[in-house]
């Protein structure tokens, strides 16, 4: 049994001298990293001071209430302005104006003739006065560059209203 205290005691000094290595290269490493690995923090940036804003437009017309006389009566509303549902419809009035396109124009005996190409690719060939997208677009004048056309569209308050529009050659 004494041989075994001895054996502990000797193994025990033996682990503490190993515990006493030099470690002054881990100290000066470590020593090293801290001096090259200085933190910084940034500034609190400055805010701009609120400016207050002043509302001058209250005493503006409101821009979401009509200006139109709603104390008309209805039949005369309606009366001023009407599509014809009575007329027959004609070709291009199946389409949207905005996806028909003007591709050239005919003249024949001093009447001019403009062409127009549906979303079928198939060519139409209309003079003043025909009718042409969903809105009664009526032709009223054929030039080499466009072809002007009036529409008659709901002005949202029961009525109608007439709106100028045109296509241009090569538009589509």
């Amino acid at each position: 049994m004494i041989k075994l205290k001895q054996a502990s005691i000797c193994i025990s000094l033996l682990g503490l001298s190993a515990c006493s290595q030099d470690v002054s290269d881990l100290q000066s490493f470590i020593a090293q990293t801290k001096s090259a690995h200085v933190g910084s923090v940034k500034p609190i940036p400055q805010f701009k001071p609120y400016e207050s804003f002043s509302y001058t437009a209250a005493d503006l017309r409101d821009p979401f209430v009509s200006t139109a006389d709603l104390d008309q009566d209805e039949t005369t509303k309606t009366s001023l302005l009407n599509p014809d549902s009575t007329r027959p419809r004609q070709p291009l009035e199946v389409f949207p104006l905005d996806t028909l396109s003007m591709v050239g124009i005919l003249e024949q005996n001093e009447q001019m003739w403009g062409l127009i190409k549906d979303p079928q690719n198939i060519v139409h060939r209309i003079q003043v006065g025909n009718y042409m997208g969903q809105s009664e677009g009526r032709v009223l004048e054929i030039n080499e560059s466009a072809i002007f056309l009036v529409e008659i569209v709901p002005d949202g308050i029961g009525g109608y209203i007439e709106r100028d529009a045109s296509i241009a050659i090569g538009g589509e």
